[in-house]
């Protein structure tokens, strides 16, 4: 049986280490490296090209959502399992909409955790039993001949900025992060306003809390 690549993204640091010794106890898996945010996450994906990636949603800089549609994009031999705590509806089309392979909730047990890793690096898809069947049919249902960024208005870099917003950074903080002029964060705030007809940062951050952006 070969070692299947293992990274994790968490941003509590207990949780990562209760999720990656689980993981170590399981025979043929190989935690490659851990990450505290979506950035990180991003980063060490590149340098240790990992067959699956566990991915919690809620993180602070660059959500997991959006951190996951970049990998999928750009690492397409990668494959996601997201870990929430969530299991409505909404979370997970939002998952399944940007390419994740799995959804794993954090009270899963370790079997359950063993059966998600392998059943991804098959190639399957895997939802914890948890999420109802429903959700499944609805997603396909409602993405059936669409593309995969129907009903978002908003571009990965407008979401990013978005997020950083919502997170209480200043255009100057938001510019070194993004490695971008701060004239080119006004320019992506303005057209956020213009896009979503929200024209003040209070309602921005509303809109992000909604969107899950932010919790």
């Amino acid at each position: 049986m070969s070692t299947i690549r293992v990274l994790l993204a968490e941003d509590h640091a207990l949780v990562r280490a209760g999720f990656a010794a689980l993981l170590r106890s399981l025979p043929g898996i190989e935690v490659v490296a851990e990450a505290g945010d979506g950035r990180e996450a991003l980063r060490l994906v590149e340098t240790h090209r990992p067959a699956v990636v566990f991915m919690d949603i809620a993180m602070s800089g660059l959500n997991g959502l959006d951190a996951t549609a970049q990998i999928v994009r750009d690492f397409p031999q990668a494959r996601v399992v997201i870990l929430s705590m969530h299991a409505n509806e909404e979370y997970v089309l939002q998952a399944l909409r940007v390419g994740a392979a799995g959804y794993l909730l954090k009270d899963a047990g370790l079997g359950e955790l063993e059966l998600a890793v392998r059943a991804v690096a098959r190639g399957e898809t895997y939802l914890s039993p948890a999420v109802s069947k429903h959700v499944i049919a609805d997603y396909v249902r409602r993405t059936a001949g669409a593309p995969a960024t129907a009903g978002d208005p908003l571009t990965p870099r407008q979401r990013e900025v978005l997020q950083l917003i919502a997170e209480g950074r200043t255009v100057k903080e938001i510019a070194q992060i993004l490695a971008v002029s701060e004239k080119t964060v006004e320019t992506h705030r303005a057209q956020l306003m213009a896009r979503l007809d929200i024209h003040d940062i209070a309602g921005l951050v509303r809109y992000a809390l909604r969107a899950g952006l932010v919790t």
